[in-house]
């Protein structure tokens, strides 16, 4: 049974999932301006394309949207064209809000610490809500939900081993402490997916 054969993503309406792709890529926005505001970094897709950002000076939005135009064709093979079309359309929204938001909303956090713990905060948040309406925003997220899926391996946990390999990379390019406390996020942000999307516990079973 794939991700999108499940009953709650069946019973949502076009116009839920809709709401449900404003406002999980909304708080994924906002997530990630709480990053850039303390100059912290995080993993997956969006800590590549991060990276990208501080080093080549290249639009965070564009370069996410282009790195995960690859793991589109898993999602068609593996996931459906349901997921793969609101995951697109999840990826294009985040790119927008990242691109709107700066202009609308003005940040100082006065801690890194305090930046690191809302952005995990508000992307776990955000993930869950749009994994509820049977989305992702791409890359890793594509490879987390299939593998919980069809293996059982929890998405949160895979996604968290990728973390830890963007991270590494990171040490050769930041200093320890950004990165340590951009680790920091990363790991609230996957604990609450690995806590609060589990199949076992929210979906129905006949």
């Amino acid at each position: 049974m794939t991700l999108l054969s499940l009953p709650p993503a069946d019973r949502h309406s076009l116009w839920e999932d809709a709401l449900g792709l404003l406002v999980g890529t909304s708080l994924m926005a906002l997530a990630v301006m709480f990053l850039k505001a303390s100059g912290l970094i995080t993993g997956q897709i969006a800590g590549l394309s991060l990276i990208a950002s501080y080093v080549g000076g290249w639009s965070f939005g564009a370069v996410f949207f282009v790195l995960n135009l690859p793991f589109y064709l898993l999602a068609i093979r593996q996931m459906g064209w349901r997921f793969t079309l609101k995951t697109f359309a999840a990826v294009g929204l985040l790119s927008a809000w990242t691109e709107v938001l700066p202009d609308l909303v003005r940040l100082d956090p006065q801690h890194p610490a305090v930046s690191a713990v809302l952005f995990g905060v508000l992307a776990g948040m955000g993930l869950i809500v749009l994994f509820r309406h049977g989305a992702t925003l791409g890359g890793v997220g594509v490879v987390a939900l299939w593998l919980q899926d069809t293996r059982g391996i929890p998405a949160g946990a895979v996604q968290l081993g990728f973390d830890l390999a963007v991270f590494a990379l990171a040490m050769a390019i930041f200093d320890w402490q950004v990165v340590a406390v951009s680790l920091l996020g990363a790991v609230i942000l996957n604990l609450m997916v690995i806590i609060n999307h589990r199949r076992d516990r929210y979906v129905g079973r006949s």
